[in-house]
Order: C-alpha cells, then sequence, then structure tokens
C-alpha cells in the first residue's frame, strides 16, 4: 500500500475579493439591532393598544351624543355625534398606520433574531421552507441535507418571495457554469455587509404574508394573448350598454324620458354578463389572486433600482428591470392601480353596480391593456428579482462569517479539489473542526478510515456542501479552496422502501449505478466528483470487498475523483487501490475515570489507514459489555450436567 501524500498544501487566495465585514462581529450587529427594533415595536404596540382604547371611547362618545341629540336632550348632540364620528374614522386610519409600522418592526425583530439563531445554528428556532425542497430522485441534496431542517437552505433562508425561493433552491440542485460564479462572487461581496438593504428585501418580501401566492396564474395571464380585446363584438356591447343604461336613467332622472327605458338597456346588461360574464370573472381571478403580492413586488423592485451597484451582475440585473420605456416599479404600480378596481366584486352593491356599469368588463379591458404593454416583461423582472434575493442570501452567510473564503474556480487545469481549513458549513463554529483538504487529481481518490463516531462522514459532508456552495457562487466554509467544474454525486444515506418493495442493498446498488453511469457520461467539460460512505455494507464482507473494489476503480479509470470512507481496513492490500489511494484516518483517545471508560475524539484528519477500532469499547461505554455471558455451547453443557 502507498503511504499518505502529505497534507494538501493550502489552495492559493482567491482572485474574487474577500467576504465583505461590517467592521464588527455580526452576533453584536444582530444583537444591537433587536434590542433596536425590539424597542420600537414595544413602544408601537403600546400606542396601538391607547389607540384602540381611544377608539373604543370616540365611538361610544358618537353614539351617546347621537341618541342625545334625536331625542332632544342635548341640543348640541349631534353636531357633537358627527365630531366624534370624525375623530373616530381618524383614529381608525391611524390605528391601521401604527399597525402597519408594528408589523415591520417586528418583523425586523424577527428576522434579526433568527439570524443569531443561524450563527448558532439553533434550528428549531428557524423558519422553515416547505416550497423548497429537491427533485425526486435528486442524486445528492438528502445526502448532503440542502433541504429541510438542520439544512443549508435554513443556514440561507433569507429569501422570501417565491422567485426567491425557486431561484435559490435551482442553484443549490445544480450547479452554475464557471462565468456566471465568477459573476455572482463579487455581486455577493458587494451585498455582504449591506444589512438594511438585505433585511429590507426580506422584510417586503415577508410582508406579502406567510405565503405568498404562486405567481405562475398571473404570468400565464401575462404573458397570454388578450380575451376581450380580441373579443370585438363583446368589448363593443360592454361600452354601449352602460351608457345607454347610464344616459337613459339620467334622462328618467330630468324628466327627458318619462318611461324606465334605462330597464331595456340593464337586461341587455344582464344577458351580457350570464353568456359572458364567467369567462371575465376567471380571468379577473388569475389577477386578483396576486392582489396583495402585485405591490410588494412594485416595492421590491423600487429597492433594487435605486442602489448604485458597482457589481456588473447586480447592474444587470438593476438594468433588467428599468428600460426607456418599461419601468419594473412603474408599471407594477400602475397593475396594482388596476387590481385594486377588481375589490368592487367584494361589495354587496356588486351586483346592482355590474348590471349598470358592466364594471368587470370594462375592469378586464384596462388589465388587458397592461397585458399587452407590460405582461410579457413581467416573469424576466420577476427572476431578476429572484436572483437579486438569492445573492442576498448568500451575501448573509459571507457577512456573518468573515473569515470564510470565495473559492477559485479552476479550468483548465488537471482536475483538483483542495482547501485550507475545510469545516461543515451546517456546524456551529464553536464545535467545527477544520482540516486541510486535497481530492484529486484523476487516478486517485482520498481513502478515508477511522473508528464509529470520528468523523468520517462528516469530512465527506463538508466537501460536498462546500462544491454546492461554491458553485452556486456563494462562500465556503475554508479560509481557502480551489476547485474544477464539477458534477458531484454521492452515497451516503442510503434508505430502503417498502412502498416499492427495495430493501436496502439494492436501494444502495441502484444509487451507486446511477453513479457509475453518471461517470460514463462525463463530456461537458466538467470533472465528477464522488463522496461514496460506508458502501455496500448491506452484505458479507467477502463480498463487499470485491464489490467496492469494482465500483473504486472503474471510477477512477473514468477520470473522476472523489473520496471514499470505511472501516474496511483491508481495501487498501489491494495493490490496484493501494496505487490509487491517498488514505487518511480519524483516530479517538481513550481513559478511564470513576465512572468507566470515555473516549474523546479531536476529528483531526492523520495520514495513513487507521490502526484503531472502538465497536467494542463503544459497547462498553454505553453498558452493553457482554464479557459475562457465558457461550452457548458452556450454557447447555451446564444444563447437561445439572441434569445428571
Amino acid at each position: 500500500m502507498t503511504q499518505a501524500r502529505p497534507a494538501p498544501r493550502a489552495a492559493d487566495p482567491p482572485a474574487q475579493p474577500p467576504a465583505a465585514s461590517t467592521g464588527q462581529p455580526a452576533e453584536r450587529v444582530y444583537r444591537e439591532r433587536c434590542a433596536r427594533f425590539g424597542a420600537v415595536r414595544d413602544r408601537l404596540a403600546a400606542r396601538v393598544r391607547r389607540v384602540s382604547y381611544a377608539r373604543l371611547v370616540t365611538f361610544a362618545a358618537a353614539a351617546v351624543a347621537f341618541i342625545a341629540g334625536v331625542w332632544g336632550e342635548l341640543p348640541l348632540g349631534l353636531p357633537l355625534a358627527a365630531v366624534c364620528a370624525v375623530a373616530f374614522v381618524a383614529l381608525v386610519v391611524y390605528h391601521d398606520h401604527v399597525g402597519k409600522q408594528l408589523r415591520r418592526y417586528t418583523e425586523l425583530w424577527r428576522m434579526n433574531d433568527e439570524a443569531l439563531r443561524r450563527q448558532a445554528r439553533a434550528w428549531d428556532g428557524l423558519p422553515l421552507h416547505p416550497a423548497a425542497r429537491a427533485p425526486a430522485d435528486h442524486p445528492y441534496a438528502d445526502d448532503l441535507d440542502l433541504f429541510g431542517r438542520a439544512s443549508v437552505f435554513q443556514l440561507l433562508g433569507t429569501v422570501a418571495t417565491p422567485p426567491g425561493t425557486s431561484t435559490l433552491r435551482d442553484w443549490l440542485v445544480a450547479p452554475a457554469a464557471p462565468a456566471v460564479i465568477r459573476e455572482r462572487q463579487p455581486a455577493v461581496a458587494e451585498l455582504a455587509p449591506l444589512v438594511d438593504f438585505r433585511d429590507e428585501l426580506t422584510l417586503r418580501g415577508r410582508l406579502m404574508g406567510a405565503t405568498p401566492p404562486d405567481p405562475e396564474p398571473f404570468l400565464d395571464w401575462a404573458e397570454g394573448e388578450p380575451w376581450l380585446t380580441r373579443q370585438r363584438g363583446v368589448l363593443w356591447l360592454s361600452r354601449v350598454g352602460p351608457a345607454l343604461a347610464c344616459g337613459l336613467l339620467v334622462a328618467q332622472i330630468v324628466g327627458l324620458v318619462p318611461y324606465p327605458l334605462w330597464l331595456l338597456a340593464v337586461l341587455g346588461n344582464f344577458a351580457l354578463s350570464q353568456t359572458r360574464g364567467g369567462q371575465v370573472e376567471r380571468l379577473l381571478d388569475h389577477v386578483a389572486a396576486q392582489a396583495g403580492a402585485v405591490e410588494a413586488y412594485a416595492e421590491l423592485y423600487a429597492l433594487v433600482g435605486q442602489h448604485a451597484w458597482s457589481a456588473p451582475r447586480l447592474q444587470h440585473l438593476q438594468a433588467s428591470l428599468a428600460t426607456e420605456t418599461l419601468a419594473a416599479d412603474r408599471q407594477t404600480r400602475a397593475l396594482s392601480r388596476l387590481v385594486r378596481l377588481t375589490y368592487l366584486r367584494r361589495s354587496q352593491l356588486y351586483f346592482p353596480i355590474e348590471m349598470l356599469t358592466l364594471w368587470s368588463f370594462h375592469t378586464l379591458a384596462l388589465l388587458e391593456g397592461w397585458q399587452a404593454t407590460a405582461g410579457r416583461q413581467a416573469r424576466a423582472w420577476l427572476s431578476a428579482l429572484g436572483e437579486v434575493e438569492a445573492l442576498a442570501a448568500l451575501a448573509g452567510l459571507a457577512h456573518d462569517n468573515p473569515d470564510w473564503a470565495y473559492p477559485d474556480i479552476v479550468e483548465g487545469a488537471p482536475p483538483l479539489l483542495e482547501a485550507r481549513d475545510l469545516g461543515h458549513p451546517l456546524l456551529p463554529a464553536s464545535v467545527r473542526v477544520v482540516n486541510p483538504v486535497r481530492v484529486g487529481p484523476p487516478g486517485t481518490f482520498l481513502f478515508v478510515t477511522g473508528s464509529n463516531m470520528s468523523g468520517k462522514s462528516t469530512l465527506l459532508r463538508a466537501i460536498g456542501v462546500n462544491a454546492v456552495l461554491a458553485q452556486a457562487g456563494g462562500p465556503v466554509c475554508a479560509s481557502a479552496m480551489r476547485l474544477p467544474p464539477v458534477t458531484l454525486r454521492s452515497s451516503i444515506r442510503v434508505q430502503d422502501s417498502l412502498e416499492r418493495g427495495v430493501s436496502y442493498f439494492m436501494a444502495e446498488l441502484q444509487h451507486l449505478k446511477r453513479i457509475v453511469d453518471a461517470a460514463q457520461r462525463m463530456d461537458d467539460g466538467r470533472t465528477m466528483l464522488y463522496l461514496l460512505d460506508e458502501i455496500l455494507h448491506g452484505t458479507n464482507t467477502a463480498e463487499r470487498q470485491i464489490a467496492a473494489r469494482k465500483v473504486i476503480l472503474y471510477l477512477v479509470a473514468h477520470g473522476a475523483i472523489g473520496a471514499m470512507s470505511t472501516h474496511d481496513l483491508m481495501l487498501a492490500d489491494s495493490p490496484e487501490i493501494a496505487a490509487a489511494c491517498e488514505a487518511i484516518h480519524f483516530t479517538e483517545s481513550f481513559a478511564r475515570d470513576a465512572s468507566g471508560p470515555v473516549m474523546t475524539f479531536d476529528y483531526r484528519i492523520r495520514p495513513g489507514v487507521a490502526t484503531s477500532t472502538n465497536a467494542l469499547k463503544l459497547m462498553e461505554i454505553v453498558g452493553l459489555a457482554l464479557d459475562d455471558v457465558e457461550p452457548a455451547d458452556d450454557v447447555n453443557r451446564g444444563r447437561d450436567s445439572s441434569s445428571e
């Protein structure tokens, strides 16, 4: 077996700018902001209570004054009631204003409290995004905890709109091209110190509600063909009918027409509403479903547009939100005003108004005018906003971890992943142990051994998660890192399926088959990076060793780079494996105190293959020491002698 190579040389500092910092620890920043926003929130909450009491008093005073004025016991009762009523209306408006401010500062406090929890990796206090999940049978999302509780997405989870959520999800499940990564890194670095901007971006998204509406129905309408304006006859009738109804009604009121001829026009409007109104209402529903979000999107577009960005990617996104003729924020505010016209449908007076004016037809005609002017730009605007949100989420990670680096994506050189002080991003800094790591070049693989609980699986996941962050354009949990464009594959957390009738061993074989097939198809300029953790332990030792050797040698032969962890130390006895592997291991220390054996780990990489195991000692530590149990043959012999 070949000796392990020396500890890997640290990667050169990346060419990209270092992670930005606010000049003081992120934890202090968030604690100060929590204190400030919490104080404002408490003052506003007290004000809301006082205004609520004042509303109650003015309403009661208005009622008493009105009753007293009507009964004649208070000559100034009616004027006083009018004054109290005006005061009540003013208090209602003010109460709504203060309530919105209270919600704003409550949310700002909550967001900064969540930032503190993210730093501590206190997962139970962080929101989950049920809409963020990997596609079915994704090759590494489950193994690397990309989604769900205690996941990469939860760590980055400042995105608040559906476009932001889908964009960040897509960046995590599929690597970007090297040129795109190099565009994103300066944008992330520029956004990192802008805590106020990033908070405002998240806040305005959250103010849409806990579950913002899916924009797809709206986009389907916005990008589609107008319906009403193409129905020339319907459009003409929807304009002539209300004009006749209103004109004849006025004519009867002023005495020009002695008969209620306007009822005939209303009857015509009713007929048109019954025959074409259903389609009109369905189209309005598509737009009205976005009523709460449309105005919020306008504010988000304006927020992005008002900054002077220096990163080319941010400049490009800003430009896509404002052309010479179509500015996303202005057009979306115009749409918001039109959407408000649909609110009349909620009124009890809607039916008579609709029969007289065909309000819904006119509203749809105005909306279709917007559709023709700006509708086909709406998707691009939402896409740009989603990208800004995803960049801001990665920027929050950079701000919170100023000692993390932006990786170099190296093309053209022999594929090699090399990192200095690599750690697992999902572990809190207080317990995270970092190591130098080198994976590659082709023709070699990292052979990781060690006893139970020593850190083998964590190392593999640290390599994988950092590769995901690197190829999303974010910082990595390392002081320096470089890697080629890689296609990541892993077999770490395999599950059987009773529903599909698949055993654990068969599920793992299917997993490995997909990895091997992917290695065969590596012809797109990318390198396969595989992570294999204790593979094939669903069968006996002899067959496992043979099969594992075949899998790893096949991947090595096809130019893939990767790491494999195992308890099978004899795998390294194979000459082929020994020639290709770079062996490293983890170890543990034992001591005894009054309570018994104590085992500790330092989680540090050491060269070579592990020379110790700990399964029996772990049994003793958990109270499963069975040394005093007699073998079955001895027990049987004892029984036989006693019977004699």
